[in-house]
Parts: C-alpha cells; structure tokens; sequence
C-alpha cells in the first residue's frame, strides 16, 4: 500500500526578502525571473486628508503633474522617454497617501529608475502642465455632475464627515482646484514625498544588491522628513432620515454606511466574514438573494469594509427605480438588521470563509498585485508573517465571533443613507 504523503502550503512568506540599501532605504523584495519584467510599488505618507483648508485636490493634482515633466524634460519629452523604452510610471493620491508604480522591462531597468528619479527628486510643475492637468480634472467634474454614483458617493461622504479632511472630495471640486496655485503643489510636493514614511516593494528580474542600488538613485536624495499636519480620529456621522439629491433621470442611486471596524482591530477578520455574508459575496450575498433574486429591486447591490489612518467604514449601495426605492432601502435595513440581532448561520459562516480564504491567491497572480500587496502590509504595520497567517485567521473565526461583531459593527445605529435620484415614498 502506497503512503500518502501531505502536501505542505507554500509560504508566500518565505518568498518575500527584506533589502536594506546602502543608504539605508527599506524594500520588500520577490524575486521572479518567469518572465523579464520589473515591477516597483511604493507609497509616501500624506495624501488628500493634508490639503489645505479650501483648496481640496490639491494633493490629487500635485501627484498627476510628477510625469508631467521633470528635471531637463518637458511633459512631451517625459512621456517620449517612457514610450521609447515601454516604461511604465504613474502617480496617484487617496485620503491618506501619495503613491507610484513602475513598470518596465528588465532591460530598460537603468533607463527606468532615472526616470523615476527625475519624477520624485525634481518634477518641474511647469506653468502649462498645471494649467491642463487642472483643466482635464475639472472637465471630469462636470461630467459627474450628472453621475448618479459620483454625486452619491461625494454626497455620502459629506455627510459622514462633516468638516473633516475626509468629508472632502480627494480630486476636490472646480471651485477649489481654481484657487490651487503652483506654489500651493511645490509646498504640498516638500511636505509628501520624503524618506520617512517611504514603503516600497519590488516584484520581477532583479536581485537584492541591484535594487538596493536603485532606490539609492530614485530615492535617496529625498528629506528624511516632512511636515504633515495631524488628521484627528473621526466616525462615520449618526444616520437618520436619508439625505436626498436630486436629479431628474428614473432611478435612485442609494449610498449606505455605518462605522466600521479598524484594520488593526482584533474583531476586524470577524468583520471582513460578517461583511462578505451580508453583501461582499456578491451571488452567496444575503443583500443579493434578497434584494435581486426574491424581489428583483435591482441588478446589483453590494456592501464593504474601508479602512483609512483614521476612521473605518461600512458602507454599500444600489440603484433601483425611484418608485421602489424606499421598499429597497427597508430591505438593506431589515437584511442589516436581522444579521446584526441574530448572526449568520453556520453554513452561511463556512461558505464565508471557504470562499475568503480560496480567494485570496487572486490576489497575487500578477507581479504589479503582489507590489501592492505588500506596499498595502507595510503601511498597515504588518510584518511579512501575515502573508501566511491571513487565511488561518479567517479559518479561527468562530460563530459566536461573527454573531459578535456582526452586533458591534451592523447594530451601532440607523444607517446613514443618500439617494441621488427621484425616490418615492421618502
């Protein structure tokens, strides 16, 4: 009789290499030499919640003018460098960051990293860059002027935080983008981008002494530090009647929150099962089954977790035709509510966490996803550990855990909800 011999899980883990380069710059490393290409994530501390008072999207706009010409290169001569060698570089903002990616094969390495370095160490933030880059942004504006999601999702967020950095619009508005001057973005540029709160992971055809060199040349020249302002705790605001906008087109956008649970909270694995049986598992989804399949009230509907520095957020939406709204918005509530009061059931449980678990290699089936990953582990303070311990703490959750928090997070007060549209019945 043949023995049969367990197969033991790959450790992601072990894949992963800490460089330190001689300029003492950190990364995370992942070796891959399947195919010629080199991936680089990383991430600066600050973001949207650091515009100032008045002038939001400030951040967002200062980040899409670092490939808009840089050192002796103009914008044009900039994006002709990327294209003549197939590079990739791109920057962006969100509520509590400013980030880059590059892209690029291993043999334009070198030509890549000057690049990237022209773009952090000396963008040029010349006069017509920053004319057309704010005008390509508010032409977007007025396009989601007459979005559904985009005024339910800004409208939400308002609510939620008032008078708080993330009641704010990262992109901001036509108004405030109006005000931002050149010297508002080359400020904003000084206080982000330094060494201090740097995260980087690199993914691809390069080993450790080699990448160490290059974030000596991309990022070395960089400040240590730079001056953020602090961002105070803030909560998901009380909810009650429903804050409506209207439009006049046939159906309702609905936008839905409560608090959320934190990413560094002991409850949080409880919270992502909770959340993927109410509304994240999409076909499996209670919100799903009860909202489409039994009732056809919409096509989709959906809720999830966000977490930021300084708040976390439940959240979900639906769009419905404006004479059933208010009959969806009371089945979102009563679904929310009888999982809050009575928890899950143990088969809704074990699909939960069978399906989370068997995911979570999508995650990195890409070189650009894993780089993320792992940029996301190091801003979030985990340790490169988690790479093996996730799935086994969606496995612990118990069912008294989700019952639990499902009471703490889904049963913490009526849902703070806006609805773009004409609904009936509010």
């Amino acid at each position: 009789m043949t023995a049969i011999t367990a197969i033991k899980p790959v450790s992601r883990a072990a894949t992963v290499q800490k460089v330190r380069s001689p300029g003492g710059i950190e990364a995370w490393l992942v070796e891959d030499y399947a195919v010629p290409l080199v991936a680089i994530d990383f991430s600066f501390k600050g973001g949207a919640a650091q515009d100032p008072q008045g002038k939001a999207g400030t951040s967002a706009m200062m980040a899409s003018l670092l490939d808009e010409g840089a050192g002796d290169l103009d914008s044009e001569g900039f994006h002709r460098a990327l294209d003549d060698r197939a590079i990739e570089i791109s920057f962006g903002a969100d509520r509590d960051a400013v980030s880059g990616r590059l892209k690029t094969l291993s043999r334009s390495v070198e030509e890549a990293v000057d690049l990237l370095r022209l773009a952090v160490n000396a963008p040029r933030f010349d006069a017509d860059a920053v004319d057309r880059v704010r005008a390509q942004i508010t032409a977007s504006f007025r396009r989601e002027a007459k979005d559904p999601d985009s005024l339910a999702g800004r409208g939400w967020r308002e609510s939620a935080f008032p008078g708080h950095p993330y009641g704010q619009a990262v992109r901001g508005t036509a108004e405030s983008l109006a005000g931002v001057s050149r010297t508002d973005l080359v400020d904003m540029y000084g206080r982000t981008l330094s060494r201090r709160d740097l995260k980087i992971a690199a993914v691809g055809a390069i080993d450790a002494a080699k990448l160490g060199q290059m974030l000596d040349r991309a990022f070395g020249d960089l400040a240590f530090g730079g001056a953020l302002a602090a961002v105070a705790p803030v909560e998901v605001a009380a909810g009650g009647a429903p804050q409506i906008i209207d439009l006049d087109i046939p159906q309702s956008t609905i936008r839905f929150g409560l608090p959320g649970i934190p990413r560094r909270d002991p409850d949080h694995m409880a919270a992502v099962v909770v959340n993927h049986i109410l509304g994240g598992g999409v076909f499996s989804a209670r919100l799903f089954r009860e909202v489409r399949e039994k009732r056809g009230l919409a096509y989709s509907v959906y809720s999830h977790l966000s977490t930021f520095d300084r708040t976390s957020i439940f959240g979900g939406g639906t769009s419905t035709k404006n004479e059933r709204a208010k009959e969806s918005l009371d089945v979102i509530a009563e679904q929310i509510h009888d999982l809050a009061t009575d928890g899950p059931t143990a088969d809704e449980l074990d699909k939960a966490k069978k399906f989370l678990t068997g995911s979570y290699a999508l995650r990195f089936d890409t070189s650009l996803k894993i780089a993320s990953q792992l940029v996301n582990l190091q801003t979030e303070g985990f340790d490169v550990s988690y790479l093996d311990e996730r799935n086994g703490m969606i496995e612990a959750v118990t069912l008294d855990d989700a019952k639990r928090v499902g009471a703490r997070m889904l049963g913490s007060g009526p849902l703070l909800t806006t609805i773009v549209g004409r609904p009936e019945g509010f």
